[in-house]
């Protein structure tokens, strides 16, 4: 592998700011970000990246490439969470083992954005469809690990705090993806006039602001490390060998659809990606069985910080041994 690819990701200032974070955690800094403030980071990135994605969306046109992304991106989300889960099964519970099946299946759009900047650094082009690739892949995950619930764990239909609307409403209507997804239906309405209006907004403040939420990111994950030396070495190394699995067959679908470079590291970091929002807001209300503790600190404290330093650069060098 290219170390070279891996010292320049690291050397861009959102990722030294994620371990600047984590550094103030360790040494036992006071430092710390208002909670107000990453909560709208975070709705600012998912505007921004997908009222881009809309614009680049309405440039391109929808096509048999988009169509095929977007099925391959779904088909994904529902498949991974299953494979996954009978790995699990081997050491844990039927319900955290869904839960943290659901959470790998679906996608970090944080983790999507860094990967989007640093092909920007390296001057590779992708598309806009990638981004509501993104969008897709959030609510399949949590479905299907619901449904793995229903089966394997046999919970009982007379259980009054499970409602199947309730998890409708929060796999496709919880903040995050519908505010993704509205960004991107905005810029493909307006195209490029509503483009040159917001792009000193989306566009000019966007490093400055995913730095911020990096910064705000390294101190969580830090603070969840310590949960994780409960978890043993089986999760652990899950956390780190089945992002890689999830990128090579992502990898590998891209090579035989006929992806770019840009859309074939887009789309294998969304495979490899596991979601630390979304889904444990779904998984605490409708399986309280699992322990958040698992699913939230594998995905944040081990697979977001791997995928941002290691992962990235890792996939593009797949890439490029595959000849993608």
């Amino acid at each position: 592998m290219d170390g070279s690819l891996i010292l320049f990701n690291i050397l861009n200032p959102p990722v030294l700011f994620f371990f600047l974070g984590m550094l103030a955690v360790f040494l036992k800094s006071d430092l710390e970000i208002p909670q107000p403030l990453p909560k709208l980071f975070s709705l600012y990135l998912l505007l921004a990246i997908g009222f881009k994605g809309g614009y680049e969306l309405s440039e391109s046109g929808f096509n048999t490439q988009v169509a095929t992304t977007l099925i391959a991106a779904i088909l994904m989300a529902c498949i991974v969470p299953v494979y996954t889960f009978f790995i699990l099964r081997v050491r844990l519970d039927n319900y955290n083992a869904a839960a943290i099946a659901a959470a790998y299946g679906s996608i970090s759009a944080v983790t999507f954005i860094t990967a989007s900047s640093f092909l920007e650094k390296l001057h590779i082009s992708y598309g806009g469809h990638m981004v509501a690739a993104l969008a897709l892949m959030e609510s399949p995950a949590i479905i299907v690990g619901l449904i793995l619930v229903r089966v394997f764990a046999a919970k009982k239909e007379e259980d009054g705090e499970f409602s199947w609307k309730e998890v409708m409403r929060e796999a496709f209507l919880n903040g995050s993806v519908f505010l993704l997804i509205g960004s991107v239906v905005v810029g493909m309405l307006t195209g490029e006039k509503g483009w040159e209006k917001l792009q000193p907004f989306t566009q000019g403040i966007f490093y400055g602001a995913l730095t911020f939420f990096l910064l705000d990111m390294g101190l969580v994950a830090a603070r969840r490390i310590r949960e994780l030396s409960k978890t043993g070495s089986f999760l652990i190394g899950f956390s780190v060998i089945v992002p890689v699995m999830n990128a090579i067959v992502g990898i590998l679908i891209a090579k035989l659809l006929g992806f770019g470079e840009g859309n074939s590291l887009l789309f294998a970091v969304l495979c490899a990606s596991a979601s630390y929002i979304a889904v444990p807001a779904a998984m605490r209300m409708t399986v309280p069985e699992a322990n958040p503790s698992l699913y939230v600190s594998m995905a944040l404290a081990l697979t977001f910080p791997f995928n941002i330093v290691v992962g990235i650069p890792l996939y593009l060098e797949i890439i490029h041994k595959l000849g993608v």
